[in-house]
């Protein structure tokens, strides 16, 4: 008998704590992530530190509808392999609800197939692929980027306008970043002007340099210069550029790699001119000095991660990203299964978040992935970015 009551105990101890543990886990959300913490691209690592900020910032308000959010983000080195090996981690072993804002083109495709297949919300991808919105095949990941194809676009527009006489020379990334950017700079510049690329070349990730690329770039001739690189790449583009006195008329960068943390490595005199593009406020350019969005994202930035360095965009961007991402999971309601987080995903509808430009919002439909489908062009002035002209888009 004695045996038995002690037996009973056990399990209701046991039962009990089971209870508790489940109690517990319904009172969370658990998000999961992978992010390039070392690596080549190791400079985008401080996206997650400002996540684990803002959620942090949501959970003492309160958290949504009483639940805490709780964020898992695993160091992937940018290597795919190490996505897939961290990615089923977060799945099978925390068991998170969905996966949030990793990033890179090559790293998402490896576990694109794995995540749909399970069912599990990849949302608000940085990276702006194509594949990305592709509802049919793979109804289970978002984009969380302007279209690496529309800003291309949006590139070859304007040398068409203003350059007319162009002789074009573009560098690119040789993977699905790289060949997004340049099929949709092909694509605007139609075939009937083709002609004005004089000369391509690209670069591998594991490359120690780009300079004998550059050097054959330069020898064609161009005065445009487009270029599709990534991170410590972009850095050495724009000082090589400088260090063969190549003086282009036009010289484009990526939005993704437009940080003046990129930049700086580079020197700053050496960026003068640069022409980029943006959907967000530059946070260090004095006209948003007095806009609301600003202030409240530099009180959210003393108050939360002081000391970093605020001429770092990406910091801004992920402040921007953590926003949307909360916006999808108070819409969500007292119903947060995989389900209705995609549901309300694809139901967003003119979303105004405080860093993007005016008259820029995020829209959504279950045939529409694409939250982010407008740009504004911008140059670099040597302290920041200047924006000029019209919000673009594709068309």
């Amino acid at each position: 008998m004695v045996a038995v009551r002690y037996i009973l105990a056990i399990s209701l101890a046991i039962y009990g704590s089971s209870i508790a543990l489940a109690d517990s886990i319904s009172r969370e959300i658990l998000i999961g992530q992978t992010l390039p913490y070392s690596g080549p691209l190791s400079g985008y690592g401080v996206i997650g530190q400002v996540h684990e900020a803002y959620f942090s910032k949501i959970n003492a308000e309160g958290g949504i509808n009483g639940r805490k959010i709780k964020l898992i983000s695993l160091d992937d080195a940018y290597s795919p392999s190490k996505t897939v090996e961290q990615t089923r981690k977060l799945v099978e072993q925390s068991g998170v609800l969905l996966m949030f804002n990793s990033l890179g083109t090559a790293t998402n495709s490896a576990v694109h197939r794995y995540l749909n297949a399970r069912r599990i919300p990849q949302l608000f991808i940085i990276s702006g692929a194509t594949k990305w919105a592709d509802p049919r095949n793979f109804p289970w990941t978002m984009s969380g980027m302007l279209a690496y194809e529309t800003e291309a676009a949006i590139y070859a527009k304007h040398v068409l306008q203003h350059i007319p006489r162009a002789r074009i020379a573009i560098l690119s990334q040789n993977d699905d970043f790289g060949r997004d950017y340049v099929s949709g700079f092909k694509r605007a510049l139609g075939n009937e002007r083709a002609a004005m690329i004089v000369a391509e070349a690209s670069y591998e990730t594991s490359a120690p340099t780009i300079s004998s690329q550059l050097a054959t770039l330069k020898a064609s001739g161009a005065n445009v210069l487009l270029g599709a690189t990534l991170g410590k790449f972009t850095s050495q583009m724009i000082r090589g550029v400088a260090d063969i006195s190549w003086k282009p008329d036009a010289f484009f960068v990526p939005a993704p790699a437009s940080s003046i943390s990129f930049l700086e490595p580079a020197g700053l005199e050496n960026a003068i001119g640069l022409i980029s593009s943006s959907n967000q406020k530059d946070t260090i350019d004095p006209q948003w000095s007095g806009d609301a969005g600003v202030i409240e994202f530099f009180s959210f930035m003393r108050k939360y991660l002081p000391g970093a360095d605020l001429n770092n965009s990406n910091y801004s961007a992920a402040y921007t990203y953590a926003g949307l991402m909360v916006s999808v999971l108070r819409a969500c309601g007292d119903d947060l299964s995989r389900e209705n987080i995609m549901r309300q995903s694809l139901s967003l509808r003119d979303v105004s978040l405080p860093l993007l430009l005016p008259g820029i919002t995020v829209s959504t439909a279950p045939d529409d992935y694409l939250p982010f489908q407008q740009s504004r062009l911008r140059r670099f002035s040597g302290k920041s970015w200047v924006g000029f002209g019209e919000i673009q888009d594709d068309r």
